[in-house]
């Protein structure tokens, strides 16, 4: 018996196929590190972690053509799959896993536009023990997921609506929807330092993702939120005082078109973990839990 992914409400990954999926991409991963080839990490990678991953590979490979054969490999341990039921497609299941980085949970974010396509890492989360949540499921034991376009029911906040209420909230430092925290208040108390300087002023330009590729996923937690993961995209124009030329470092100069004579334009692109509570909840403010952050182009006048 066939069954149609595009049809039933079935779980996003079989068991068996989930681990696969993530070996495909550490070997890759690791390999496109040592090799310094963005083309290798698009086998395996998609979306925001895509473009921060391809960036980050050709700056490198600008200083080092030979690439990295020394690289110390990403290894990932202890995996948690966490499986959700879905209709249709795009699909996407989460790795829960522990790396031998550092002693925190690493959550990866895998998705894939039909069963023909492989499957292909899109967030990263870098999570404390203690701020990986319960998450919720239901009576079989997969995930539930979060609806990805549309009011989400019972949500504080809709989880496609959060990317344009970040860039909207960094912009002008309005609304209500997100906690006081690092990548909220702390970072508009950041930018206030470097507006304008005794060398440079600097102009901010946050936008809302748009398309498929940066589309917001995110999975029920037992106390009724969510955590949602999404993107958003971020410009940063610096301009030099009178007497004063720009000075980028190297990992920069090598993503520069043009010359940066006495202005450089960064584009950032930002994948977020979030957690949103319930709309009954009693603060029902988001909650950033890990904010990843690349610059993906730059460019100089």
């Amino acid at each position: 018996m066939t069954v149609h992914g595009e049809r039933e409400n079935i779980p996003s990954v079989d068991k068996a196929e989930a681990p696969k999926a993530l070996q495909r991409f550490t070997e890759t991963y690791n390999k496109a590190y040592r090799e310094l080839d963005p083309a290798l990490a698009s086998q395996v990678e998609t979306g925001p972690l895509e473009a921060i991953t391809t960036a980050d590979l050709k700056a490198q490979h600008a200083s080092s053509p030979e690439g990295n054969p020394k690289y110390p490999s990403l290894e990932l341990s202890d995996v948690t799959y966490r499986i959700p039921k879905q209709v249709g497609w795009p699909k996407f299941f989460v790795a829960d896993t522990d790396s031998n980085r550092d002693d925190n949970r690493w959550l990866f974010v895998f998705t894939r536009g039909g069963a023909d396509e492989p499957w292909k890492a899109a967030y990263l989360s870098i999570l404390s023990q203690d701020e990986v949540p319960d998450f919720a499921t239901d009576k079989d034991g997969w995930a539930k997921p979060v609806r990805a376009a549309g009011p989400a029911p019972k949500l504080a906040t809709r989880p496609d609506k959060l990317s344009a209420e970040y860039a909207d909230y960094l912009m002008t430092g309005k609304g209500s929807v997100f906690a006081d925290g690092q990548s909220t208040s702390g970072m508009r108390d950041t930018r206030k330092k470097y507006l304008r300087t005794p060398k440079f002023w600097t102009e901010y330009i946050d936008s809302p993702a748009q398309g498929a590729q940066d589309a917001p996923v995110g999975l029920r937690t037992s106390d009724g939120g969510a955590i949602v993961f999404f993107t958003s995209h971020h410009r940063q124009k610096q301009t030099m005082a009178k007497g004063f030329r720009p000075n980028p470092d190297p990992q920069i100069k090598a993503l520069m078109t043009g010359e940066a004579k006495k202005a450089v334009t960064l584009t950032r692109i930002a994948e977020s973990a979030v957690r949103v509570p319930a709309k009954d909840a009693a603060d029902p403010k988001v909650v950033f839990l890990n904010r990843l952050e690349g610059v993906t182009a730059a460019k100089g006048e």
